[in-house]
This record gives C-alpha cells, structure tokens and sequence, in this order.
C-alpha cells in the first residue's frame, strides 16, 4: 500500500478537482484532507507507471506530488540540514558579505552545493578569504541576517512532541547551529567550527571537517545510540552534501534542493514549505504544535 500526498506553497491553493482526478486515474481511496486548499492525501496499492510524468506535469501548477509507502512513514527522528534548510541563508554568505567578499564565497557555495567542487577544500576556501574578520561580527549576522525557514518551528515542535528525536547536522558552524539549535528545540546539532585568535577569525576551520561522510556517520551513530533504525528517519537537505544522508534515511525529503540532489532523491518538495515534512507523515494542520510548552 502507498499514500500519494498532493502539496502545495502558500502562494497557489491546492484544486480539490486535481486530488479527485488524479485519485480517480489511479484507482485510489477517498482523498483526506491535511490541511484545507494546502494538503490531500490517498492510498493506492500499486505503484503508477506514470508517476514521473505527473509528477511533472504538476510542477507547473505548483503542487508536489510525493507517493511514498504507508507503512512507517510517521518517523521517530529527524536530521536535518541547516543552511537554506531550516534557515533561509547560506550563513558563511552572510559572513563573506560582511568581510567584502561576498560574491566570490557565494559563487563556490553554489557551485560546492550543487556537487561541482570538493566540498571539504571549498570549506576551507571560502573559509581562508574570511581571515581577519572580527569575530562579533557573527553575532550581527545572527541578529539581522538570519531568518527561519516556513514552517521549521512547526517541524520540530511537532515531532518532538510526538516523541521523535531532532538532530540538526550542518556542514557549517557550531557558532550558528548551536543558536538555531536551541531556537528551534534541536536535541543536539553537529557542525564545523570557526577557529578564532584574538577576537578575529583565523581563516582556518577546526579539523576535522563534517562533510558529506560524517552526516551520513551521524544518522548511524545517533541512531545506534537511540536503539533506531535508519528506516526511522526523516532527514532534509538541499545540497550535494547532503545526499548520501538523504538517501540513507528510510525517508530522505530533498527540500527546494539543488538539481542535482533532486534528480537523485524520490521525495522533493519544490513548493511547500517545512510543513510538507509533516503532511508526509500523515499529520493533519490542526495537529501541528508551535512549542513545546
């Protein structure tokens, strides 16, 4: 048995005449609703040779379909990227624009997510042009740069109270991930670390690099500690360094990712916000928590 979820962004409601024509062309159950003109789902017990081409055809409506299989597909943790994740920026963009040398970094950042570059030799890169830079300046950026991703307080909030653990695994730097971590209610977050002297950056990164392994090495281990299984999983990412731990989680959602990451994982959300990760999971809108209080 599967469930196919129709999704759709804020900004285009969801048609109820799509999700009854398509259910009706796949011979699928009642459609239940998520969430009134955002969310509809329905089961289906084979997988449709056309899946690919509809699924094409709807981005141009701005819907994501997602047909994944329903059993276990409401998770017990989330591991999730942080830059362009669950916030909106690329947090060593904002750094290199302050330092001056914002269009160089962001050009290997794009090009490093995107699968073009070594992502370790481009850390350091784009690491070394920040050298100099006062370390204070991380603080600004958190203040005035940084915002959430739609629905990241949700996500969290709502898994976290239905006894899922929550892991925020970023290939960029404790000083961010530490401060997002706690915003959100992360059990712990793992990333690289900014290397300081004398109140400046010393332009080198703390050894070793987490990169496109230790994401991977992270899901393992956490979910050995936890006595999980990678099937309980959720993981979300957009960028090439995030692939393989996409596709090791027993559900890896590619989030308004880079094609390359795209092209090679099942469930991507081109339109929805992080509440899509919960509509997959079967939770309704009115279930959604905003704390955990």
């Amino acid at each position: 048995m599967y469930v196919v979820s129709l999704i759709t962004g804020a900004a285009r409601p969801l048609d109820p005449a799509l999700a009854d024509s398509l259910r009706n062309a796949w011979g699928g159950g009642d459609v239940l609703w998520l969430s009134p003109d955002e969310a509809a789902e329905f089961a289906i017990t084979q997988m449709p040779a056309n899946r690919w081409q509809v699924w094409e055809d709807l981005q141009g409506v701005g819907a994501d379909l997602v047909i994944q299989p329903a059993e276990g597909r409401r998770k017990r943790m989330l591991l999730a990227d942080m830059d362009s994740t669950m916030i909106q920026q690329e947090c060593i963009d904002e750094l290199a624009d302050m330092a001056g040398v914002g269009p160089r970094v962001a050009d290997i950042t794009a090009r490093a997510m995107n699968g073009e570059l070594d992502f370790e030799a481009a850390l350091r890169e784009r690491v070394g042009l920040l050298k100099g830079l006062d370390v204070a300046v991380i603080e600004e950026v958190l203040r005035t740069r940084i915002t959430l991703m739609p629905g990241a307080v949700e996500l969290v909030a709502t898994m976290r109270q239905a006894g899922a653990y929550c892991a925020l695994v970023s290939g960029g730097f404790t000083a961010f991930t530490s401060r997002i971590a706690d915003r959100l209610g992360f059990d712990e977050n793992r990333a690289n670390t900014l290397l300081e002297a004398g109140g400046k950056l010393t332009g080198q990164p703390g050894e070793p690099i987490l990169g496109r392994a230790a994401k991977v090495r992270a899901l393992e281990e956490i979910t050995a500690q936890r006595g999980l299984r990678h099937t309980d999983v959720m993981a979300v990412g957009d960028g090439a360094n995030d692939l393989d731990m996409l596709k090791r989680a027993g559900a890896g959602v590619a989030l308004h990712a880079k094609p390359v990451v795209a092209a090679e994982v099942d469930l991507r959300i081109n339109h929805g916000d992080l509440t899509a990760l919960l509509f997959l999971q079967g939770y309704g809108r009115n279930a959604f928590a905003t704390s955990l209080g």
